[in-house]
């Protein structure tokens, strides 16, 4: 081989080598961009939620009823007169053909109404005082247990109730208080009297809120009162068709062979 070519080929083979064994310390295409993310293993361990479980809270436990009636209650007149009572209204259907059987008679009965009829209808409210009937609270919406419950809901219903009847007539009085479906505790009794309210219980129950037909209800009233009976009826909490058709005689017989009479 000639000198000139070897020393060519010389030439190439180091440049060959320079270029093709840079190893590590050599710069390199990317050398400079960000390092990589770390693998997904070093990051923290993801946790998965444990689900809330929502706990209802504990309904307050009702008193028992007592095997008795508790002391306190209004059942008689004390006269010889009886007295008419007209439960769960007011309502449109009933209450005012129950007054115009009232007014036709010319005798004033109690109406024991709830607090959300009075909310819905207070402008019955301010006819049953405009003619001269008295008032009972008998609940905010006719809870059968509310003389079994805390002695503060109690308070609060039967407050809640008051202001309602005085809302629509402030000037009314509210003398009596009446429980739903006659579930006395000597609870609702104390708080009552501490309202200002007697508590007002009955002696006659024809059952008209089963719907019995009105010559029941007559039959019922007549042989059951005694002087100085407190008389149940309703013009509320259902179809009182029934009802009004009794009243017209029962009322005529009451009040001829006892008499009709407010409650002192």
């Amino acid at each position: 081989m000639r000198p000139h070519a070897l020393l060519a080929c010389l030439l190439g083979l180091v440049v060959l080598l320079v270029t093709g064994c840079g190893g590590d310390g050599g710069s390199s295409p990317g050398a400079g961009a960000p390092a990589s993310p770390p693998p997904s293993a070093a990051l923290p361990p993801e946790t998965t939620p444990s689900p809330v479980r929502t706990v209802p809270p504990t309904p307050p436990t009702l008193l028992p009823l007592p095997a008795k009636l508790p002391a306190g209650l209004i059942r008689t007149t004390g006269t010889k007169k009886v007295a008419l009572t007209f439960d769960d209204g007011p309502t449109p259907a009933w209450t005012p053909k129950v007054l115009d059987r009232l007014k036709a008679a010319k005798v004033t009965a109690i109406f024991c109404v709830v607090g959300t009829q009075v909310r819905k209808h207070p402008g019955l409210l301010r006819r049953i005082v405009r003619e001269g009937h008295q008032l009972c609270n008998h609940s905010w919406n006719h809870d059968l247990d509310l003389a079994r419950r805390p002695v503060a809901e109690i308070r609060a219903d039967l407050v809640r109730t008051n202001k309602e009847i005085r809302r629509a007539a402030p000037d009314a009085e509210v003398p009596f208080y009446r429980q739903p479906g006659g579930r006395w505790t000597a609870e609702v009794v104390k708080v009552a009297k501490q309202l200002d309210m007697r508590s007002l219980h009955w002696t006659v129950d024809p059952k008209d809120w089963a719907k019995p037909t009105a010559a029941t209800i007559e039959k019922r009233v007549k042989r059951a009162a005694r002087p100085g009976a407190v008389v149940l009826l309703h013009d509320g909490g259902g179809d009182r068709a029934a009802t009004l058709a009794a009243c017209q005689r029962l009322i005529a017989g009451l009040k001829r062979d006892h008499g009709i009479t407010e409650l002192a």
